[in-house]
């Protein structure tokens, strides 16, 4: 179980309804259609313009591209002028760019090609009330009144050459259309790094042990660009040089804890954090209808952050088609701190319901998360997957009947799919007998795993409102322990013993405790009437608000407890994370990662524990 602190949640769905009824009231009364012209049977492509709302002083405007050929056509750019006064906003189903008035649509990398007669649309809100004029799909009158020739298509998906720690070699096959080729532009996640009239490029200066994802586009000699082509994602070679390159030191970053929390991805660069982590899991996308989907598209990729705000002091562009939220910060920290590999996660305790559809199809469920993840509006800033199930064959929030090969089944179609980006789980801890671990393969789906997150924490806690109380993260058994097999080492053991290897386990350390109220006993066993009040959640508090509210009064089985008045919490200190991760050490363990990042204080000192310890 990882908590989920469900009032963040509740605010954050709150927020998303209220900005969703003011869209849906801005976009009501006025609908009316301009159609620029008919199709042309000459033309290889028509477009036209249709206004679906209008406010007053902004609209809704959509083009619909129709392929009026006889063959596929691979892309589409369409390009029109606005009057003065009126311009065009945010855009979807599009790559949308401004020159004075002149605006510039094509197709994002992710949507196939047209077949003859098959039609695409984008839309995108706008201010002003004027038509658009002088539209060209591909070069042409949108009409087909005076065909021209194609623009260039899409050159053939880049295949890596030589791979080192700081260069890649690419090569591509040509495009074909336009007037004639003139030159290629290479984008490395989704920035132009070189132009050449080659067919091939090598990109120099990169770091080791780092994703990057490769698109083409051609241009002719008329100077029209065609589409990207397919994306390539090239890992280099080696670790990457970062803190604690031994092991990993991993910490979970929560979509919504910009609200309530206001807690941002400078406050890791604020607290001396990046320079000792290597990993951030981004929590969570959702699992739906079989496939990975957003969680709060707002806070990940639309928040405005202004330069106060922002990871690198500049704040957030409000062009069209620019990168803001969450996903534009992580991407300014790797810029910062290129040794830090961020990868989105997937599930969690609310989400997981989803994954016993999704892998009744393992492949289209992988395929789908791949290109969620690896979409290029936010080429490069994730490294890979993580995928957190509570639990495969087991119960959490819903039971799963799966069976005991799906976690494998799951992870072989991930490193399928994935490739030599990293794949990672977080996995259960329950190592009693006949318990999680035993429901689910975990050693076959650690072959294809980099590293299996072990949440051990969350043993016990005030779900069992009367107690006895207890540690939620023994890192041994003690005398009295509530429930056999409720501990790290338990879980550990019994992993490694399945033939999970050691270096791809890591141990998880929680920031925050878990406490009880109408408690007079001061010794873990004693009796309560009920969780203890939290700030965001009954039972549960942060390490930074109980280091100074609660401060620990003993230590047992390796964590510490502390009575203060009435209440009884449970939680780890930079000293019991130090003694854990001696253990982590001894085990040969792959490292640690921790639950989460707003849990610490100012200065890091949890997140610093956990480098240390592991040097």
């Amino acid at each position: 179980m990882r908590p989920e602190h469900s009032p963040d949640r509740r605010r954050a769905r709150g927020l998303r309804r209220a900005l969703i009824a003011v869209l849906t009231a801005l976009a009501l009364p006025l609908t009316a259609m301009v159609a620029l012209a008919s199709p042309a049977q000459a033309a290889t492509a028509s477009a036209t313009y249709t206004k679906v709302s209008d406010w007053g002083t902004g609209f809704t405007g959509q083009w619909t591209i129709t392929n009026t050929g006889s063959a596929p056509l691979p892309g589409w750019t369409v390009e029109w002028t606005f009057p003065e006064g009126t311009t065009a906003g945010t855009a979807w189903d599009a790559r949308l760019t401004r020159d004075g008035n002149r605006y510039t649509a094509t197709n994002p990398a992710w949507a196939g090609p047209l077949a003859p007669g098959q039609s695409a649309s984008f839309g995108f809100n706008g201010t002003g009330s004027g038509s658009p004029s002088g539209c060209r799909v591909n070069g042409a009158s949108c009409d087909g009144s005076d065909p021209q020739p194609e623009g260039p298509g899409a050159p053939g998906t880049p295949v890596a050459g030589s791979v080192t720690a700081t260069s890649v070699e690419l090569s591509w096959t040509p495009a074909t259309g336009g007037t004639a080729i003139k030159n290629y532009d290479v984008l490395r996640n989704g920035t132009v790094v070189a132009t050449t009239t080659r067919t091939g490029h090598t990109d120099t200066g990169l770091s080791a042990g780092t994703s990057y994802t490769y698109t083409v586009i051609a241009r002719d000699t008329a100077d029209r660009t065609g589409p990207a082509s397919s994306p390539l994602t090239v890992r280099t070679p080696g670790d990457g040089g970062g803190p604690g390159a031994d092991h990993i030191n991993l910490g979970y970053f929560t979509e919504w804890g910009v609200y309530d929390r206001n807690y941002h991805v400078k406050n890791i660069v604020d607290s001396g954090s990046a320079e000792k982590i290597t990993h951030i899991n981004y929590a969570f996308g959702n699992v739906q209808g079989g496939e990975c989907t957003m969680g709060d598209a707002y806070a990940a990729t639309d928040r405005f952050y202004s330069a106060a705000e922002s990871v690198d002091g500049t704040a957030d562009s409000w062009d069209t088609g620019a990168l803001r939220g969450n996903f534009n910060q992580l991407k300014k920290l790797k810029e910062k701190h290129p040794h830090i590999k961020v990868l989105w996660s997937f599930g969690g305790w609310t989400w997981s319901d989803g994954f016993g559809q999704a892998m009744q199809n393992p492949e289209r469920f992988a395929k789908s998360c791949y290109d969620l993840v690896n979409d290029p509006r936010w080429a490069g800033v994730f490294d890979g997957i993580d995928l957190d199930w509570e639990y495969p064959n087991a119960c959490g929030n819903t039971c799963d009947n799966s069976g005991p090969k799906v976690f494998g089944d799951m992870m072989r179609a991930f490193r399928t799919q994935f490739g030599d980006q990293l794949v990672t789980a977080a996995i259960t801890a329950d190592a009693s007998e006949g318990g999680k671990i035993d429901a689910a393969d975990y050693a076959r789906g650690a072959q294809y795993s980099d590293y299996l997150l072990v949440m051990t924490y969350d043993f016990f806690g005030a779900w069992a409102a009367q107690g006895p109380t207890a540690p939620h993260s023994p890192l041994h058994a003690y005398n009295g322990i509530p429930q056999a097999g409720f501990h790290s080492d338990a879980a550990i053991q019994k992993l490694i013993a399945l033939g999970v290897p050691p270096e791809k386990l890591a141990l998880g350390i929680g920031f925050y405790g878990r406490g009880w109220t109408g408690v007079t006993q001061s010794a873990p066993g004693g009796t309560a009437t009920g969780p203890a009040p939290g700030t965001y959640e009954q039972g549960i508090e942060d390490y930074k608000i109980l280091k100074n509210r609660c401060p620990s009064t003993g230590t047992i089985a390796g964590t510490a407890y502390a009575h203060c008045g009435n209440q009884w919490w449970s939680y780890d200190t930079p000293q019991t994370v130090a003694g854990k991760m001696t253990y982590a050490k001894q085990q040969g363990l792959g490292g640690a990662f921790f639950w989460e990042f707003s849990g610490d204080t100012t200065g890091g000192e949890l997140v610093t524990a956990i480098h240390n310890g592991l040097r």
